[in-house]
């Protein structure tokens, strides 16, 4: 049996049928503060494309693409697939109820893991004994 997703201890059919308002306190203070100040013009847009694809309204694509990182996922934001920009190409991320609260950014990490491989000739003084292949 799944376990129903709750945030703050509220379902989340509660949560998508709550207002922005009602929701904003449920957050921590940092999310809080930022949306108590309101959207920027650009968080605007992706929000309202966002609603315009989940209402089906003309022929969109189903993802939507963005560099938009700072916008806080909503819950009617649920469901939807954002290519969020990471600063060289677009990292798709499928929102989940579990997103709820953080931040896009977040899910499109900006760096690569390092992956050491063999050093080069002259990286260090043990790399002098490295035979040649």
């Amino acid at each position: 049996m799944p376990r129903e997703f709750k945030y703050r201890g509220i379902p989340f059919e509660k949560l998508q049928n709550m207002s922005m308002d009602e929701f904003i306190y449920l957050l921590p203070s940092r999310q809080r503060r930022s949306l108590q100040r309101g959207l920027t013009v650009q968080q605007r847009i992706l929000l309202e494309k966002i609603r315009e694809l989940k209402e089906g309204n003309g022929s969109k694509k189903p993802v939507i693409k963005t560099h938009v990182r700072d916008m806080i996922i909503l819950p009617e934001m649920v469901g939807v697939t954002i290519m969020v920009h990471n600063g060289k190409d677009f990292v798709p991320v499928e929102i989940k109820p579990e997103m709820i609260g953080h931040y896009l950014g977040e899910f499109a990490i900006t760096n690569k893991p390092v992956k050491h491989g063999t050093p080069g000739i002259g990286a260090s003084r043990s790399s002098m004994y490295v035979p040649l292949k």
